[in-house]
């Protein structure tokens, strides 16, 4: 009988030729998914601030698959509009969006951190975040995947970094709503709640921070890959990711 059921499970879709928008993509995270979302025959939309890394990362990933890369910055209306009419005329349509694009900020108590600082972090990690959602919904269809980058932050608090922890819980306020919204559409919407990962991030948040016992981007990227590939009958609504217990 279990042999039975296992022949007659769904299989799990292709990602073959869907095309798919990462934010964020010159670096971390953001690279590791798009090299791992090359690799499983995704066509590819990268923006970046840094047009020097752009340049890189999208040479890199068009030696494997078709590749837009853009300079965008997400809290820009205007070149989000440009980003999206951009993906229209190239590819007609959206599969896949990574809102991975976000920043951090150095330690600082509410009362030394600068309202630059916290400006810059909130339309960035969450503004950044509605405005590529709204404006890139209307290329998906039943059958696509959003998915939003917010740390383990969205759940945990961490002494001096309240505008970024402030950013990705009202971020993942969003990620739960939309997913409601969606739902009846066929667009599934997963929480990438990802824990300590070596990336360039502690450069400005904990320059001393132990990033060899961190996970590597890779293992974040293979961990998106696999959620989206399951069967469309089931998804992942959170996928928590976290470093080995005692390594941190």
């Amino acid at each position: 009988m279990a042999r039975k059921n296992l022949r007659n499970a769904p299989a799990p879709p292709s990602l073959r030729g869907k095309v798919a928008l990462i934010t964020g993509a010159t670096q971390g995270i953001g690279l590791a998914m798009a090299r791992a979302l090359a690799a499983e025959g995704c066509a590819l939309v990268i923006t970046g601030r840094s047009e020097p890394r752009l340049r890189r990362a999208g040479r890199e990933l068009a030696a494997h698959t078709p590749v837009l890369a853009m300079a965008c910055d997400v809290r820009d209306l205007d070149a989000v509009q440009s980003l999206c009419v951009a993906i229209k005329e190239r590819y007609y349509r959206l599969d896949i969006l990574i809102n991975n694009a976000g920043m951090g900020h150095s330690n600082r108590k509410v009362a030394q951190l600068s309202p630059e600082t916290w400006r810059d972090v909130i339309e960035t990690n969450l503004n950044g975040m509605f405005l590529v959602t709204h404006y890139a919904l209307p290329l998906m269809k039943a059958g696509g995947a959003i998915v939003n980058n917010l740390s383990i932050a969205a759940k945990r608090v961490f002494p001096g970094s309240s505008a970024y922890n402030a950013s990705k819980h009202g971020a993942l306020g969003f990620t739960n709503t939309l997913r409601e919204e969606l739902r009846p559409r066929g667009i599934r919407v997963i929480a990438l709640l990802p824990g300590a990962t070596d990336t360039a991030l502690w450069k400005t948040v904990w320059p001393q921070a132990p990033r060899k016992k961190m996970m590597p981007a890779e293992t974040v990227a293979a961990a998106v890959v696999n959620a989206l590939s399951l069967p469309l009958e089931g998804t992942v609504e959170e996928l928590v990711l976290l470093p080995r217990a005692g390594t941190l």
